[in-house]
């Protein structure tokens, strides 16, 4: 017998005054899957997310988080999730290791610095785990909110445009990190305007457009609803981002060579 999925939505509804934003909403996220949701600025993406984080109450529709109803039982809801915003919710004064020391004992979770120190081993942040987050890039600082977010253990965690802003480099870095999320069994609900981010990470991919969901599937499945592509021999370039890449890796190796050889 299979689990109940880790989030269900059914005709969900929300309107501001006279504006209707959300349509009726359907989709599903198997748990331990990365869902990616997909839709331009405006789309109503954010407001999914803060309705199912009973951070905003749904005009009508029927959801579930970790078999828990949204309005109905908003704290067992709460206690199953974790979000994380558009933008890193660190504190730039603390250290990275007190600002999760600091939700550690908010959470009330046994032994707060082990928690801390677990999260930056995980995280690859514990050499910065001393030094105020101010002096952090945006990778780590995203990197080190998603740690905050899974203090606790959360059964699902959603992911607001978790990359915006972030140089090709730390997107990479935060790809890695929600794909070892779902690999170690945390359902992940990810908004995002970015076509290969979704390519790149998810199970399944819903498109939100003038508030309803207009297709959902698997990539593959999704890919299907085109014509067949034709095959075509053409010599393929590098992307930018793969030049980029590769120029700042081939750097940062000669450097260390150079610190090698000196030493």
């Amino acid at each position: 017998m299979t689990a109940a999925p880790a989030i269900q939505v059914t005709g969900l509804r929300k309107s501001y005054q006279k504006l209707e934003v959300l349509k009726g909403v359907d989709f599903e996220v198997p748990r331990g899957s990365i869902f990616a949701l997909l839709g331009s600025n405006g789309a109503g993406k954010t407001t999914v997310v803060r309705i199912l984080a009973t951070l905003l109450a749904p005009d009508d529709g029927v959801l579930r988080v970790n078999g828990f109803d949204v309005t109905a039982t908003p704290g067992k809801v709460r206690d199953s999730i974790s979000l994380t915003g558009q933008f890193a919710a660190v504190d730039e004064i603390l250290t990275g290791r007190e600002n999760l020391v600091m939700i550690a004992r908010l959470r009330r979770v046994a032994d707060p610095r082990k928690v801390a120190d677990d999260l930056l081993d995980r995280f690859r942040l514990t050499e910065a785990g001393g030094r105020r987050v101010a002096t952090y890039s945006g990778g780590m600082r995203r990197r080190l909110d998603i740690a905050m977010s899974l203090i606790g253990d959360p059964a699902v965690i959603f992911l607001d445009e978790p990359s915006t802003g972030l140089d090709p480099q730390a997107r990479l870095e935060v790809w890695q990190v929600i794909q070892d999320l779902a690999d170690s069994g945390t359902t992940v609900l990810l908004t995002t305007q970015y076509l290969d981010e979704a390519e790149k990470l998810a199970d399944r991919i819903a498109i939100l457009h003038e508030g309803t969901i207009i297709v959902s599937g698997t990539l593959a499945e999704l890919r299907q609803l085109l014509p067949p592509a034709q095959v075509e021999y053409v010599e393929r370039q590098p992307t930018l981002e793969e030049i980029f890449l590769a120029i700042v890796d081939d750097d940062h190796t000669n450097h260390q060579q150079k610190q090698e050889q000196q030493s």
